[in-house]
């Protein structure tokens, strides 16, 4: 467009100036609507506490903020959450009966159980480093590792199998699982102004397990015969290509979704019992989203290191995440005797996990959350051997391979009624924000009931205070829950000045310690706790009363042992379980007795004459301890605790024991020698770079009720970190 100048002081040159005055009045006006306008979609997609390595630049007119592109180059650590599946082709070669081979395909489906926690998906961990050049093309790399979900009894939920029938081979089903897979791949893509898009490809490994089981057996000599199960463990080796899009989110966070094919050659294993070579091959789809948390480059690792990952929320999204790692070792002690549920002299046990917290607020007072978790390990024994058992972070079920749960996933909805305004800090499973001290709490859906009721703030979490079970949580109150300690119900809490009321619903188990819940809600338990808060000179603290009604098919005591009267064997409780109640009722206090002090102590009693359902054998516990903060001696961070609780059970319930029966934890064949159990335990934490460590000790006298075995002695070491 051609242009003209006219000199100063014409009438045509004022009545140019003042149409250029009017134009950029007018653009200015439609630069500033717009801005109103599109306001909430720049604050969506570029949060301003983006990771920019230069600053925000303005331009002369309109002066509206122009923020220069994302910066993706530099290391980042993250975590991601998939869905599975695959498919495998096979040729088994002939028995040695001679004849043909036989071959066939099968699918590992996806499948979701949301009662189980069960389905074909996995939760991992990732790393990685990009360039980008001027140009926006980006070059990096990135390695990662995923753990399938397991039940642990029927394990590897990401399998699929085929069954066949031939006269030379019987009835067989050939059947395939993956236990671990990760990849290791370059990526390629274009850096956008505010994402990322990238082509991935390069090495795949997949841990499996192959099996062929005999259903049925053959005519022919040198089949395996009916029943029989060849189980090979093996590593494959393939490839990985995919694509996917990455985000910024908050900080110095971005968000991912990818889409991955891995593929793997076939690969031939031996079954010795049914005297076959087989070969397979494997593919998998997988769809992740995750989320990267970027370092930077080099000289930012140190930093990252000490201090870890910033935290993330979003008004309308947060991440939180912790891993914790803990050791026990028992020297030994004196055992005259052992039965199937004894505690084993001189034995070392590890647990690890992982536990992602994803949340979102859905409207107003309203949050959801999931909270998948990678666990691997056992308690000492397999978590049997003290009704106490010293490690808050075994499950009554372990496996020596990482594998993922769905503990949580949940509704919280919060209702404001009124009263002081209260300022809530964001944490695991809880957004930052403001509430009343007045005010209606309803939660739905998978949790656990600790979460909710006998919670106290000197006792209450393995993974930064006590370990022992019996002091985190009173070990009278027999709450629902399967082997992992979650369930399905609904609670409702009424937050009324210094009173709290509190009411439950919960599914139990299918039966008594078992790993599935009853999904037709048939066996349940109602719940109920009132606290009442105050303050003695200054000092805050809390009271509590909880107490559980459980119903559901539980045997009694005084039966299994007249059944083994009658039969000659040992009291067996499952053989005598009817449809009935169960309930108990416990008393939970804290108070700080001055700054930076703190006692405790846990009171419970339960009916003795009906087994407990779900958590541990006690009838009869009391439990009392002390914590200290480190500011006390000048170590700010650092904490001291020390705690004993002694539990009991009645007289029936030890004459069951003597009887060789077996309880949820203990069980030592025979029990003539009955004594309370006594438990101390003390220990000491402190931070190391972005962790906190933990020194533990607990002495246990009379394990198991046992005055035969014993004292034993537990050495515990923990290293935990969250954000």
């Amino acid at each position: 467009m051609a242009s003209f100048h006219f000199p100063d002081g014409t009438a045509q040159a004022i009545a140019a100036k003042r149409r250029r005055r009017s134009r950029e009045r007018v653009w200015a006006g439609v630069g500033l609507g717009m801005l109103a306008l599109h306001g909430p979609a720049i604050a969506g997609d570029v949060p301003p506490n983006l990771p920019v390595k230069a600053p925000v630049t303005y331009t002369k007119a309109p002066r509206i903020p122009v923020a220069k592109s994302y910066d993706w180059s530099g290391w980042y650590v993250g975590a991601h959450v998939g869905v599975i599946r695959g498919s495998s082709n096979w040729s088994a070669t002939p028995p040695a009966t001679g004849g043909p081979g036989l071959n066939g395909s099968f699918n590992l489906p996806f499948n979701f159980d949301f009662m189980a926690g069960t389905g074909s998906y996995a939760v991992g961990l990732q790393g990685g480093y990009n360039y980008v050049f001027p140009s926006h093309v980006m070059l990096g790399f990135e390695a990662d590792v995923s753990a399938p979900n397991s039940d642990v009894l029927v394990p590897y939920s990401v399998r699929g199998s085929q069954t066949v029938t031939s006269p030379l081979v019987g009835q067989v089903t050939y059947g395939e699982a993956v236990i671990q897979y990760g990849s290791a791949r370059a990526r390629v893509g274009y850096a956008f102004d505010h994402f990322l898009l990238y082509g991935t490809g390069g090495l795949a490994w997949t841990y499996d397990q192959v099996t062929r089981t005999q259903l049925a057996a053959s005519p022919f000599a040198g089949a395996a015969p009916a029943g029989t199960l060849d189980t090979v463990l093996m590593w494959r080796l393939g490839w990985a290509a995919g694509a996917g899009i990455e985000i910024p989110v908050t900080g110095n966070w971005s968000a991912k979704a990818e889409y991955l094919w891995t593929g793997f050659g076939h690969l031939g294993v031996v079954f010795p019992v049914g005297a076959q070579g087989y070969s397979s091959d494997l593919s998998m789809q997988s769809i992740r989203v995750g989320l990267n948390y970027h370092i930077g480059n080099s000289s930012q690792i140190p930093d990252f290191l000490a201090k870890g990952p910033s935290a993330f929320e979003t008004d309308t999204f947060a991440f939180h995440g912790q891993a914790t790692y803990l050791n026990q070792y028992d020297p030994p002690f004196r055992a005259p005797y052992s039965g199937t549920n004894s505690l084993a002299p001189n034995i070392g046990r590890e647990t690890a996990d992982v536990t992602l917290y994803a949340g979102v607020r859905l409207w107003q007072g309203a949050e959801a959350w999931v909270n998948p978790e990678l666990d691997q390990g056992f308690g000492l024994s397999g978590s049997v051997g003290v009704a106490g058992f010293p490690s808050g972070e075994a499950y009554k079920v372990g496996a020596d391979y990482p594998y993922t749960r769905l503990d949580r996933a949940f509704l919280r909805q919060t209702i404001n009624l009124g009263g002081e305004v209260q300022k809530v800090d964001a944490g695991l499973n809880q957004f930052s924000g403001p509430q009343t001290s007045d005010r209606l709490v309803f939660t739905v859906g998978k949790i656990g009931v600790p979460d909710i009721f006998d919670t106290n703030k000197y006792a209450h979490d393995p993974r930064g205070d006590f370990m022992n079970w019996s002091i985190v949580d009173t070990g009278t109150f027999d709450y629902a829950a399967d082997a992992w300690g979650y369930t399905v119900g609904a609670a409702a809490e009424w937050y009324q000045g210094p009173w709290t009321l509190r009411g439950g619903l919960f599914d139990l188990s299918i039966a008594p310690n078992t790993t599935t819940l009853d999904s037709r809600f048939e066996q349940f338990q109602w719940i109920g706790e009132i606290e009442r808060r105050y303050s003695i000179g200054d000092q805050p603290g809390k009271l509590a009363v909880t107490g559980f009604l459980t119903r559901g098919r539980m045997g009694s005591f005084e039966d299994a042992i007249q059944l083994a009267a009658l039969t000659g064997g040992p009291a067996d409780i499952a053989a005598v379980r009817q449809y009935q109640s169960r309930g108990g009722i416990s008393m939970n206090l804290e108070q700080q007795l001055m700054p930076n002090v703190g006692f405790f102590a846990r009171a419970g009693f339960a009916n003795g004459d009906i087994e407990p359902y779900e958590f541990t054998d006690v009838d009869r516990t009391a439990a009392a301890g002390f914590s200290v903060s480190g500011k006390q001696w000048g170590r700010n961070d650092d904490t001291f605790g020390i705690a004993g609780v002694v539990n009991g059970i009645t007289k029936v319930h030890e004459a069951f024991l003597n009887d060789g029966g077996l309880g949820i934890l203990v069980g030592d064949g025979q029990l003539p020698n009955p004594g309370s159990e006594r438990i101390m335990e003390t220990f000491y934490s402190f931070p190391l770079y972005a962790a906190r460590i933990t020194l533990d000790y607990q002495l246990i006298v009379n394990p198991a009720y046992n005055r035969d075995r014993g004292p034993a002695s537990v050495l515990g070491f923990r290293v935990h970190t969250q954000y």
